[in-house]
């Protein structure tokens, strides 16, 4: 069923608006989403990236949005809802925000719920960056690479950026920053996995002083057909090779919080496939309601051409088709 969009939240989300969620992550629980710069607006273009290729690359920090909208957003989504984090993220690299400092700050003023940055790592060779990183209660940063020619296989940096400035600036941080830093590797098959190419990776993570390292592979639809899964067993057998030893990040599989029946809407589910590729299971954790009523909505989208389903490592995703929405709310 159609409904319209109210001012936050997960079932609230249309153009415009900065906050979304709570939507199930893999290694934050049930997070509420803060978005600061414009889709695909990053320093990489990824191989791997769920949203697809970057629209806009660049170095270039900027204000994007007003502070203040983005932490009205923020207070009213905490109003519905208890996250286990605030996560500033979303649809791009957050650090490109040239006010990053006062949105985590503002954050931080809102509620006792702990702050994570989610980031490439890309721009901590600034030290404005790693200042205002450092506000944070937790940092999680990614290594994709240990060399420069994987750095630009796999994550094709913006002319000018070398992955020693990437490294050295984690360092740096590292020696600034008293809170956790959790490092994402994510592993491609037939690419990234050679033992040489994990064993400079995992040589350069020892050197940023990480509190935990994240082992992560693609899984989900919308990334380039290269950037292919590693398989489970595989992934586990490199996590003793990272020191600390890695971990594989786990698909977030559980329901949590009680039932919201007002989240099974269209709206709501297109807002959270608009973030990312979710399964069903995933997309009634993020909506807090059972499978058959996330299903129903799920149907009715695929059918009005809203969204499509797509299969990727033995998983069913459903991925939000470009325009889909404005045709869904116009029917």
């Amino acid at each position: 069923m159609a409904t319209t969009p109210g001012p936050t939240g997960a079932g609230a989300h249309g153009p415009g608006t900065r906050v979304y969620g709570p939507v199930p992550s893999r290694r934050l629980g049930l997070s509420l989403g803060v978005d600061l710069v414009p889709l695909k607006t990053c320093t990489y273009d990824c191989l791997y990236c769920q949203l697809g290729p970057t629209r806009t690359k660049t170095l270039e920090r900027r204000r994007f949005f007003p502070v203040d909208l983005v932490l009205e957003e923020a207070r009213l989504g905490l109003a519905r809802c208890r996250p286990d984090f605030v996560t500033v993220a979303g649809s791009g690299e957050p650090t490109l925000e040239s006010r990053l400092g006062d949105v985590l700050e503002g954050l931080k003023r809102l509620s006792d719920v702990p702050v994570a940055l989610l980031t490439n790592g890309s721009l901590f060779s600034d030290g404005e960056v790693r200042r205002a990183a450092a506000l944070a209660d937790v940092v999680l940063p990614s290594l994709d690479a240990g060399d420069e020619e994987l750095f630009r296989e796999v994550n094709r940096p913006a002319r000018g950026l070398a992955l020693s400035d990437v490294i050295e600036g984690l360092r740096c941080f590292r020696g600034l920053y008293r809170g956790q830093i959790w490092l994402e590797v994510m592993i491609l098959a037939g690419i990234s996995d050679e033992a040489r190419r994990v064993a400079a990776i995992a040589a350069a993570a020892t050197t940023i002083r990480p509190d935990r390292i994240q082992l992560n592979t693609p899984v989900r639809p919308g990334g380039r057909d290269v950037a292919k899964a590693l398989a489970p067993a595989s992934m586990e057998g490199l996590c003793g090779r990272f020191v600390p030893r890695a971990e594989v990040v786990a698909e977030f599989a559980s329901n949590r919080g009680a039932p919201d029946p007002a989240s099974a809407s269209g709206a709501s589910t297109l807002a959270l496939l608009g973030r990312r590729p979710c399964t069903l299971a995933v997309v009634a954790a993020g909506l807090r309601v059972p499978e058959a009523a996330a299903r129903r909505e799920l149907l009715a989208l695929v059918a009005a051409g809203a969204v499509r389903a797509r299969r990727r490592a033995g998983a069913t995703f459903f991925v939000a088709v470009p325009g889909g929405g404005a045709r869904w709310r116009r029917r």
